[in-house]
């Protein structure tokens, strides 16, 4: 998000020594014990007056040691998240507000032990967040009028925050705008002004598009036209007996789907011959119609109902087909994340997902938008895409950037005017959402969806994917690479997520030819090691708990490092080989202790 890229680092803080990932300015302290054998349990998040407790020493804690988490007297700091480990460690993430304006970029991780002491923290910025005063120079029609311009929309309310993303504090306004001509749809955008000089400070979609703008426009440039893999075109089971009684009621419904073929879908009675598609045992996840228009707010979608609790055809006939996929793939991706990690829902606060279906006019798009907190799906452009972007891997790549965004909420470093996003932050969101997009397929285990480490497969391009875990500089459309450089600093993040994309898969499955699934994969390393892997339900663990626990918003690929490494040493111990192997898996991308960056940036 910012406009100018820098080369200095965030310095992520752990909480125990990790001899091959320490850089200079980190606090550290002792490790607990465990063993390499251990195999990693739901983290539990606390509730009532174990929470209270909880965030109240984490907040104490933070001031006590502002020399290492950077809070001084004039913050205040909101809770976001707050996690206790199986062993004991808590992790409190907190927002931050100086003054009593919100800072951009002032993220902070607070981290105890099992006595609720403090051992570490991780921060966004390392500089003192601090403004000679919070008094704009700037009127707040002013400062939106700049954004409205900027962003070629239409601009909300402005609001006063402290920008202290790009090495220093600087008082602003944040302004979302919405209607955007810059881009093609779910073209919300956050822009922020300088509140002295009204220079735009940085001007960010709000939504994460699936195909990037660049991408979108290379494919029309080749003139390709996707010709999706669907699935086999078997007849919706018949549903159960509707219930007699009263209602709502939960019920089981039955979908062929557009992707996948038929699949069993839970559904909510709501009369004696009328069914709504929303399943009451995910925390009411949903799927509505947008009915081909742009809509801010799920809640204005229009519910998706039948009477026979029947849904969709297989083809595009029949509204309801992209309805089938959509839901399927939200309750897919909300089972992933509860029986893999104890997440439950999306903010992990019991609620299910949402999803609207023929979001907009010629969308060939899925989105996870934040301005409504649900997924958008188009129903494709009319030139690449003819049919909406529905697929599996596609939503849970999406809905992992609402997790992304509950938690560490990566932000991109700059970007450019058509939308596209670029730095090492906004990489490690395309990531983490292409690796955890790539689990939902391997948990779910559909056949008609084959696991495999490729996203977007079913799509239906002519590279037959879009993007792959396992080499991806094979991905010739958007120049993914395989391994670290300098020019990570400023890669557009889809071709820059290959990094850490490709340690993922090297730390799961190895180096080297193999065929697993019935797809060969054949991964390379940058320095011509081998790499044996410890096995994907390992591999998911470990980067899940530096994603929720050790990441932050500008965190960037050898603090990804830092993170996975203290993850595996919590798991599994300093001296495991799950610990060895995380080390061994980003050295072969060639990111190293000795190559990090000098300094810290911000």
């Amino acid at each position: 998000m910012r406009t100018t890229p820098t080369h200095r680092r965030i310095v992520t803080v752990a909480v125990a020594v990790v001899a091959a990932a320490t850089m200079a300015g980190t606090a550290t302290a002792t490790p607990s014990s465990a063993s390499a054998a251990k195999v990693t349990t739901a983290s539990a998040r606390p509730t009532g007056s174990a929470e209270t407790q909880l965030v109240k020493a984490a907040r104490a804690a933070a001031f006590a040691h502002a020399g290492a988490t950077g809070v001084s007297k004039a913050d205040t700091l909101t809770v976001k998240d707050a996690l206790v480990d199986p062993e004991g460690k808590r992790h409190v993430r907190f927002e931050r507000s100086h003054k009593g304006v919100p800072v951009i970029g002032g993220d902070v991780v607070v981290h105890l032990d099992a006595q609720q002491k403090y051992v570490g923290a991780s921060r966004a910025v390392h500089h003192d967040v601090s403004v000679p005063t919070v008094k704009p120079k700037l009127a707040a029609h002013e400062a939106a009028a700049k954004a409205a311009a900027s962003a070629d929309g239409t601009a909300g309310s402005a609001q006063l925050v402290i920008d202290a993303r790009e090495g220093k504090s600087v008082l602003a306004y944040q302004v979302t705008v919405t209607g955007s001509r810059n881009a093609e749809a779910g073209s919300a955008h956050s822009v922020v002004v300088d509140a002295a000089s009204g220079k735009v400070l940085s001007n960010t979609p709000l939504t994460d598009g699936f195909i990037s703008p660049q991408l979108q426009a290379k494919l029309r440039d080749l003139g390709q036209q996707a010709a999706p893999r669907t699935g086999a075109k078997t007849p919706a089971k018949k549903p159960s007996k509707p219930t007699a009684g009263s209602f709502p009621a939960p019920a089981t419904g039955s979908g062929t789907s557009f992707f996948v073929g038929a699949v069993p879908l839970l559904t909510t009675q709501t009369g004696q011959n009328s069914f709504v598609l929303k399943d009451p045992s995910r925390g009411n996840a949903e799927t509505r119609d947008a009915g081909s228009k742009e809509l801010e707010a799920f809640t204005n979608g229009k519910e998706l109902t039948t009477a026979d609790n029947k849904w969709g055809n297989g083809t595009t006939s029949d509204v309801n087909t992209a309805a089938v996929d959509a839901q399927y793939g939200i309750t897919s991706t909300f089972d992933y994340y509860k029986s893999v990690f104890g997440r439950n829902g999306i903010k992990n606060d019991g609620t299910g997902p949402h999803a609207l279906v023929h979001f907009g006019s010629n969308v060939g798009n899925a989105f996870w938008s934040p301005d409504c907190s649900c997924m958008l799906y188009g129903d494709g452009d009319g030139e690449t895409f003819k049919q909406p972007l529905v697929a599996l891997d596609v939503t849970g790549h999406e809905l992992t950037h609402g997790v992304v965004e509950a938690t560490a909420n990566f932000q991109p470093t700059r970007t450019d005017a058509r939308g596209n996003q670029f730095g090492e932050a906004g990489s490690l969101n395309e990531s983490f959402a292409d690796i955890f997009g790539t689990a939902v397929e391997f948990k779910t285990n559909n056949p008609q969806n084959p696991p495999n480490y490729l996203i977007g497969e079913k799509l239906g391009l002519e590279q037959t994917f879009l993007r792959r875990l396992d080499h991806p500089s094979l991905d010739k459309l958007e120049g993914t690479v395989d391994s670290w450089d300098s020019g990570s600093y400023d890669r557009e993040v889809h071709a820059g997520s290959g990094v850490s994309s490709h340690a993922f898969y090297l730390l799961a499955e190895g180096s080297g030819q193999k065929t697993i699934g019935g797809v060969a994969y054949d991964s390379p390393t940058s320095d011509g090691s081998t790499v044996t892997g410890i096995g994907r339900d390992k591999a998911e663990q470990i980067f899940y708990r530096a994603l929720t626990r050790y990441l932050v918003s500008s965190s960037d690929f050898h603090d990804a490092r830092t993170a996975t490494l203290q993850a595996a040493a919590d798991i599994y111990g300093q001296g495991s080989t799950e610990y060895q192997t995380v080390d061994k898996a980003w050295a072969a991308v060639n990111v190293t202790a000795d190559n990090a960056p000098s300094g810290t940036k911000g």
